[in-house]
């Protein structure tokens, strides 16, 4: 699901800021996939709460719905 490449990019970017390197004994491999497994594993629990919150729990306020298209359609 998640573009692992663009991972690798990430985590090795955030690594160097804060100045975290990896043990020998763990390859670069394992921990892009790794840290794509666990992001994954939360992604459609995020997805479901977002649905909840942005449709309001199945009444969706439709004028308020509108109001994010708008403000979304404008970037």
């Amino acid at each position: 699901m998640l573009d692992r490449e663009v991972v690798r990019e990430f985590l090795e970017d955030k690594f160097e800021d804060i100045g975290i390197e990896i043990p020998k004994d763990i390859s670069d491999e394992v921990i892009v996939e790794t840290f794509c497994k666990y992001t994954e594993d939360d992604y459609y629990e995020w997805l479901k709460d977002n649905f909840k919150s942005f449709f309001d729990h199945g009444k969706p306020n439709w004028n308020w719905i509108r109001g994010r298209v708008d403000h979304y359609s404008k970037n």
